[in-house]
């Protein structure tokens, strides 16, 4: 990959991080750099970066990165990113409602290489999309140090861009546009920190009411998004409605933080195709993919309905944690109930089903009174019967929290016990094959 650097003249921040990238590769002697894989180009321009519209038309690379400073009205010492261009008006350079190509892997994965190398008392962080320059045919990003002069010319700060810029390694990221939060898009930054979903284009919570179906489908082309975000609890809920109708006329799949978390190692064409098979189970239902990854046709399998549910009562988190180790996909109601069915792929199907099985009967072995008989097991629940303790005198409050507890208490010289105030009942369970894992 050719990567161009520009830097302006009267930047002193971006001065101070191409002083450190030069600094940090090495020479050679056609005036280029290379580090990694990736070759380097220097180009310093006159004016302010954010006029540098068409400053990519003399440059020969795949990608420009703005080396810059950030200024603030409440300066913060911060390390950002961010990709340029005007939803409304073109109060800082760049021309009114046009967005400049984004690269979200890379951005992405500058933002996670300065979390690493980032200065003791800075933060990281996106910006918004907010300013110029707009007129660039090549992808591109900058990469600040803010907020005042001291920031500006810190070497450390200088320092800890330069490693970033040269360290930042994509990984297979999804590509998404995200709307809504303040200037330093906090949720998406810490999507992007700890998950594949990366930004091209955001939009601050001001600008989305005023954005346009066209301004929608520009953002999406632009970032090459696959997918959209919002921040839910940055929108009022009419300005909410309104984007969410947008996004589905213009067919911009959205995507809440934990879909985009539980997204996991799958191509986006795969995880659409589990979503879509999801759907098909549930609608609205949610999809989680724990070791599943690679390609392959998928196959739709369910489990014993009263199995998982039993499971999920002895300990649904066990459950789920045990998961990470299966090559599945487990699905849950829009309210997070978890439900009987698992998708993988064909090949692992029967296999699969064995494993599930074991795994449930394993969990509530370990947790209930059980027993087997024949391919049937028997759990024995136990529990706290408030209308025999009445019965038997015990006044509410503190000796119905013991008894229920499994503590014995004593009432006018009575001793009663858990037993004598709970109620027994039997659930069976039909499961081929269950001595095979008994």
């Amino acid at each position: 990959m050719k990567v161009a650097l520009v830097n302006s003249r009267q930047d002193k921040a971006g001065v101070n991080i191409r002083l450190h990238i030069e600094q940090l590769l090495t020479a050679v002697p056609d005036g280029r750099w290379q580090e990694q894989g990736r070759t380097y180009e220097f180009f310093e321009v006159e004016e302010r970066l954010i006029h540098a519209g068409g400053v990519d038309e003399r440059i020969d690379a795949d990608l420009v990165i703005f080396l810059s400073r950030h200024s603030s009205v409440n300066p913060v010492p911060v390390l950002t990113v961010h990709v340029t261009g005007n939803f409304g008006v073109a109060e800082l350079g760049g021309s009114a409602r046009t967005l400049a190509p984004a690269a979200p892997a890379m951005m992405q994965a500058t933002l996670r290489a300065l979390a690493k190398h980032c200065p003791e008392g800075y933060r990281v962080s996106y910006e918004v999309t907010h300013h110029g320059p707009t007129a660039l045919r090549l992808p591109s990003f900058f990469v600040e140090i803010g907020s005042t002069g001291k920031e500006w010319t810190d070497p450390l700060a200088g320092r800890a861009v330069a490693e970033a810029v040269l360290d930042a390694a994509p990984i297979t990221a999804v590509p998404l546009i995200g709307f809504g939060g303040t200037h330093y898009a906090t949720r998406q930054t810490e999507i992007a920190l700890t998950s594949r979903g990366a930004f091209g284009h955001i939009a601050h919570s001001r600008e989305i009411a005023r954005l346009d179906a066209a301004m929608i489908r520009r953002m999406q082309e632009q970032s090459g998004a696959v997918a959209a975000y919002i921040d839910r609890k940055a929108l009022d809920r009419d300005v909410f409605n309104s984007l969410s109708v947008m996004l589905d006329q213009l067919a911009i799949p959205r995507l809440s933080e934990s879909e985009i978390s539980a997204m996991g190692h799958l191509s986006w064409e795969t995880y659409q195709a589990v979503r879509a098979m999801a759907e098909g189970v549930s609608s609205g239902a949610r999809c989680y993919i724990h070791a599943l990854r690679g390609e392959g046709a998928l196959s739709l399998i369910r489990v014993n309905p009263v199995l998982i549910a039993e499971t999920a009562k002895s300990d649904e988190p066990g459950l789920i944690k045990d998961l990470d180790k299966l090559p599945v996909v487990h699905l849950s109601t829009r309210d997070n109930r978890l439900l009987p069915d698992f998708i993988t792929y064909n090949e692992h199907s029967s296999q699969i089903i064995n494993d599930l099985n074991t795994l449930c009967v394993k969990i509530i072995r370990n947790k209930e009174i059980t027993a087997t008989e024949r391919d049937h097991l028997i759990i024995t629940n136990v529990r706290f019967d408030p209308q025999k303790a009445r019965e038997m005198g015990v006044p509410p409050g503190p000796a119905y929290k013991k008894l229920a507890a499994g503590q014995s208490i004593e009432i006018n010289g009575r001793v009663i016990t858990p037993a004598m105030v709970s109620l027994r009942s039997e659930t069976g369970i039909h499961i081929p094959g269950l001595e095979k894992f008994s």
